[in-house]
């Protein structure tokens, strides 16, 4: 039998050599192995008092060894899809869950975790190590260690069933997304759609060897469509089949509904949260959590929809206006508000997307980011073109510190067929102390961007700068770690509605001067951002402000409201659900048809589920810590090295909350976030 490339040690993957038909076996071997040397551990704290080196030491590195081989599989799943890898990855699921529920109650092992923190050596622990017994101590707890046999049978059925059904909305939403497309002959059924939009949907028509023009709903070809289309006709197919992706409705309707996968979804997390003696999942997902409970949450979601709710009803009012009086549009649809939106943007600033497109070309982009960062945290990046990739597009770079790599990343930019819509970080290893030295941390770095067309480099939309940005905040928090052991090292052990801090952090220098003249220069001639379109670029920051955090708020309400308020709500409880906060904080109209919870993959397919709300709850800690840098200057040293101390290489070491003081001098203030969003804070 040939070599399993999964199972050779590498410090980076070897992307080249896998295989589709690798994972099955690596994946079941490793599992055999890594429970052997598991009950040997716990055998051995039976006889002999457990200490770090001697079982916590040797027990981080059976889960890394396991880590290493999953991570580049899981990665390869959601960036090059096709049907071998996923009924490899999909074999895998429920041998890998039922693994992790063995582990979690094995009372041999929570035995020994707990002689370590009762014994004598716990005087000899450092802080990290100490917090990472009681963090494991606690996910013991969380697993139904706990808990009478039968119990714990069924808490092992339920996670395997969750993993499958996971896996199962998540397929289902990229094939419902790659299984429409509309064709299109003539250039004038596109009007008003710009040259950069149309380049790319005809690129894509090439590459099906179709004439023409193809509209997909991956979103640089849904997108420019929304957003530009004079035709109503048009956006208004286009919209439906996006807004019906995975449900009973639309030109796809019953073919990958999402709807039962939800049900039986809902129905397990509270079976999961009872079992563990939690009133609601809600409950069971806050105790991670910097929040202390749902009704805090909601407290503070309704704060800020009272605050935000009327500034968005007059915004929308005014859109309405103009639609009817200046574009003709009256009684505005859904499928008229990006559109709409564009228009008055264009009216009142004299901005746009497409005028901004020329000052981001990607090259120009990437280097900027570099240099913000390096200015931040003097910080140096290299490109390595000898690492194995896994795709043409994608590049890897080392981050150096006084010239010695302190980590690295891969950089993927771009949609194509196969990878799954959105932006995302995650790791592909972690810093960590092993037998052999240091194990620097890697990242993936992921979004799906419009990718170039023909030998023109790829121009971004400042949308698409600012996701950049924000992923690679993700990867900053993950890089730039100080930890040394993998359960506290980077975004590991951080509450989870603290860890968009970082990101949406980052996010601030694609709007200031100082940040701009890194990152902007025309892709013809090399200029900065002139000073007229950075003013337009300031003024229209707060363009709509108040509707998209509306919008947000109703995702979030929506979300926790789910967990907190059912335990086996049918697909229609679920549209009654959304249809009552939507009365209550949406101001735009909904379309019936429109099934957003059968696509909304954050809290169905990731690990958003009751913690949609993070975004919101970490923009009030981003904006504050922002606010530290307006009063200091964008890129003080000494603001910078403190951010970095006290927020990036900290990792999961610390509380949140005591972290952010440690920064700010302070408890986080929610004026910073309601100034910066352009809202009345009265």
């Amino acid at each position: 039998m040939t070599a399993n490339p999964l199972l050779e040690t590498h410090t980076l993957p070897p992307f080249g050599e896998i295989r589709a038909e690798h994972v099955e076996p690596a994946v079941t071997r490793l599992l055999a192995e890594s429970r052997d040397a598991i009950e040997e551990l716990a055998r051995q704290a039976q006889t002999t008092e457990p200490g770090w080196d001697n079982f916590a030491a040797p027990l981080e590195a059976i889960n890394d060894r396991l880590e290493q081989v999953w991570s580049p599989v899981s990665h390869l799943n959601g960036t090059m899809n096709t049907p071998e890898l996923r009924e490899a990855y999909q074999a895998c699921i429920a041998e890998l869950s039922a693994f992790s529920t063995w582990m979690g109650q094995h009372a041999g092992l929570f035995h020994a975790w707990q002689a370590l923190k009762d014994g004598s050596s716990w005087a000899t622990l450092d802080p990290e190590q100490r917090r990472t017994v009681d963090n494991t101590l606690r996910d013991f707890r969380l697993a139904g260690v706990a808990l009478p046999e039968a119990q714990k049978v069924r808490y092992g059925e339920i996670q395997a069933r969750l993993s499958e059904l996971s896996n199962q909305y998540s397929n289902q939403l990229l094939d419902a997304t790659q299984a429409w497309h509309k064709d299109i002959v003539s250039a004038d059924e596109l009007a008003g759609v710009p040259q950069s939009a149309l380049d790319t949907l005809k690129a894509t028509a090439e590459a099906k060897g179709v004439d023409g023009y193809r509209i997909t709903l991956d979103f640089p070809c849904f997108f420019p469509v929304m957003s530009y289309a004079d035709s109503r006709e048009l956006r208004e197919e286009v919209y439906t089949a996006f807004v019906t992706r995975a449900s009973d409705q639309g030109p796809n309707a019953g073919e990958f509904d999402n709807a039962p996968v939800m049900e039986e979804i809902l129905a397990l997390r509270h079976e999961l949260a009872t079992l563990l003696g939690f009133s609601t999942y809600a409950d069971l997902s806050l105790t991670t959590k910097m929040a202390d409970s749902p009704e805090q949450v909601l407290a503070f979601l309704n704060d800020l929809a009272n605050r935000a709710v009327p500034q968005a009803q007059l915004e929308f009012s005014e859109l309405e206006g103009f639609a009817t009086n200046t574009l003709g549009l009256a009684n505005l649809k859904p499928w008229d508000i990006a559109y709409a939106s564009e228009k008055l943007r264009e009216a009142r600033h004299a901005i746009s997307e497409e005028q901004l497109r020329p000052y981001f070309p990607a090259p120009q982009v990437i280097d900027g980011l570099f240099k913000v960062v390096e200015r931040l945290y003097g910080l140096r990046f290299s490109e390595n073109t000898d690492v194995p990739r896994y795709h043409d597009d994608v590049r890897y770079f080392e981050i150096l510190e006084n010239d010695a790599p302190i980590a690295g990343f891969y950089l993927d930019l771009y949609a194509r067929e196969g990878k799954r819509g959105g932006a995302w970080m995650a790791d592909c290893r972690v810093r960590r102390q092993t037998d052999n030295g240091l194990q620097l941390p890697v990242a993936f770095l992921t979004c799906n961007f419009t990718p170039p067309v023909g030998e023109n480099p790829a121009l971004l939309t400042h949308d698409e700068v600012t996701t950049l940005f924000h992923e690679f905040g993700h990867g900053l928090h993950h890089m730039l770690t100080k930890q040394n052991i993998a359960e506290i090292s980077g975004i590991n052990g951080v509450a989870w509605d603290a860890v968009e801090l970082p990101s949406q952090f980052m996010e601030n220098f694609c709007w200031e001067r100082e940040g701009l003249d890194l990152i902007a220069r025309h892709v013809d001639t090399g200029e900065p951002l002139p000073d007229e379109l950075f003013g337009r670029l300031q003024g229209a920051k707060n363009f709509q402000s108040a509707m998209g955090m509306v919008r947000q708020l109703e995702f979030s309400q929506f979300d926790l409201r789910l967990h907190a308020e059912h335990d086996a709500p049918s697909a229609e409880a679920i549209q009654a659900l959304l249809d009552d906060v939507r009365m209550r904080v949406s101001v735009v109209p909904q379309a019936a048809f429109n099934r957003f919870q059968n696509g909304f993959g954050h809290i169905f397919a990731g690990g958003y589920a009751a913690g949609y709300y993070s975004y919101k709850w970490a923009e009030v800690l981003s904006a504050d810590a922002w606010s530290a840098f307006e009063d200091a200057g964008v890129f003080d040293a000494e603001t910078g090295h403190r951010f970095r101390a006290e927020i990036l290489e900290p990792g999961g070491s610390r509380d949140a909350a005591e972290l952010f003081a440690a920064f700010r001098g302070r408890a986080p203030s929610v004026k910073p976030l309601l100034r910066h969003s352009g809202i009345d804070a009265a």
